[in-house]
């Protein structure tokens, strides 16, 4: 798996993506090229051609993103992936059309884009099907051998050997060794079995490594080219989240990440204020609008103000567009919202699936008890008791709260205690991996969100 932006993707992945982009300045160059044969060097070279085809592979990026062709556990069936494939293609045509209308010097001519795109749909395809030939191949996958028992060996073996993607094949594991061996026989036979099966890999998972970790066989095999992993590590890259239910304290004290220098706290705070103001210049003129809507669709106040733990645990006062009706929660106290919960408005319920509810929290992001991207603030009822129920949680609270966070991208709307620990635990991984580059990452994902209405998380 390769890094990028503090979070690890699959290398395969990121082969596909960069094929397709190939696939596509391939496909307009030669659109160029066919449409106009020896003139198309001063297209291409005096026209600011290559750069136009660089924005024209950026949208065809942007839209296969948006309907999640790199993720292939969106897609079950091959004829999904060739109903998304000829989706994009459709609003590419779309979108180009549109802008060469209104900035016909943008893009590539009308005449060479569409020789481009029809060159580009066989390109597509036949890169889909050369790709997935390649990814069943057996010599391209890194073969790994698990060394644990117990629920968190059976997670990381299951999720192996269930996302292709990785290009990993696991040759075995001890909780599935013939003869039932026991950790230590296993020790004394690890070598013989990582030779016999050309073993890449070995992700340790034991429950306790305290006088059962096979040492001098471990260091043997790294030695010779293997490469050995603890498996909380691989799990968080695998997964994007810490898990919290087999995490030691001295794990979170040694481990790479979770530093806060004061440079990057002031770079976040500065793009956060940046990134408030741009996106509250933008949206005012609908707010206006939200506010008729509100007062006409029920009575009570506009602004819905509530206590939330900040920062240090800090509390201070939250504002949102009110989305319930008034006093909610005077028969119920604090509870969370829940699916078709009667106490949201039907304005209401359009503000929180397109976010609008959350732009009076601009405000509290420019005045410091928030940060544009961070852990969702939670209300004091809410902390207490989930600093009982779940360790770790207070861990949350070392970073200002935020509009969007990582838990929020990769997470659906919860309100259990079950989900509140899932949060948990991509709310950890987002502080071990703080960065700009991640804020921006997260960014990415919340506008994609939005804009297909999938709804506040």
């Amino acid at each position: 798996m390769i890094r990028l932006f503090k979070v690890y993707y699959p290398v395969r992945t990121l082969v596909l993506l960069a094929g397709e982009a190939i696939i596509v300045w391939i496909s307009f160059v030669l659109g160029t090229v066919l449409q106009y044969r020896e003139d198309s060097y001063i297209e291409l070279n005096f026209e600011y051609g290559y750069y136009k085809l660089l924005l024209v592979t950026l949208i065809v990026l942007l839209f296969s993103h948006w309907l999640d062709l790199y993720d292939p556990s969106s897609m079950t069936e091959k004829w999904e992936q060739t109903f998304r494939l000829l989706l994009v293609l459709g609003l590419v045509a779309l979108a180009l059309a549109l802008i060469i209308s209104f900035f016909p010097s943008s893009l590539p001519r009308r005449d060479s884009s569409l020789v481009g795109l029809i060159i580009l749909a066989f390109g597509l395809f036949g890169w889909r099907n050369v790709y997935a030939w390649l990814s069943q191949q057996p010599y391209l996958r890194e073969k790994v051998y698990v060394l644990g028992t117990g629920e968190r060996a059976q997670r990381l073996v299951q999720g192996l050997r269930t996302r292709a993607e990785l290009g990993v094949e696991v040759v075995g594991w001890t909780g599935t060794m013939e003869g039932a061996f026991t950790l230590e026989a296993v020790a004394d036979h690890l070598t013989e079995l990582a030779n016999q099966h050309s073993v890449h890999r070995v992700i340790v998972a034991m429950p306790d490594r305290r006088g059962t970790i096979p040492v001098q066989q471990l260091l043997s095999l790294r030695l010779n080219g293997v490469k050995i992993e603890e498996a909380t590590s691989w799990l968080e890259k695998m997964s994007g989240r810490i898990e919290v239910e087999q995490l030691y304290p001295s794990w979170l004290i040694f481990a790479e990440g979770f530093r806060f220098s004061n440079g990057l706290m002031v770079l976040r705070r500065v793009f956060s204020i940046v990134a408030s103001a741009l996106l509250l210049l933008i949206v005012s003129p609908i707010i206006p609008f939200v506010i008729l809507a509100i007062k006409l669709d029920s009575p009570g106040p506009i602004l819905y103000r509530q206590k939330r733990v900040g920062l240090g645990g800090n509390t201070f006062f939250c504002f949102k567009f009110r989305t319930m009706r008034q006093d909610a929660e005077a028969d119920t106290g604090a509870t969370w919202a829940t699916d078709d919960d009667p106490r949201i408005t039907r304005v209401g319920r359009f503000l929180r699936s397109s976010r609008l509810d959350e732009i009076p929290q601009l405000w509290c992001v420019l005045k410091g008890d928030m940060g544009f991207v961070g852990p969702r603030p939670e209300r004091p009822e809410f902390v207490q008791w989930l600093t009982k129920e779940i360790p770790y949680y207070p861990v949350r609270n070392v970073v200002r709260p935020g509009i969007t966070g990582w838990a929020q991208v990769r997470y659906k709307y919860g309100n259990t205690l079950e989900d509140a620990k899932e949060k948990l635990q991509y709310d950890l991984f987002y502080i071990k991996n703080a960065s700009l580059g991640l804020d921006l990452l997260i960014m990415f994902h919340t506008i994609k969100i939005v804009i297909l209405g999938r709804g506040a998380q």
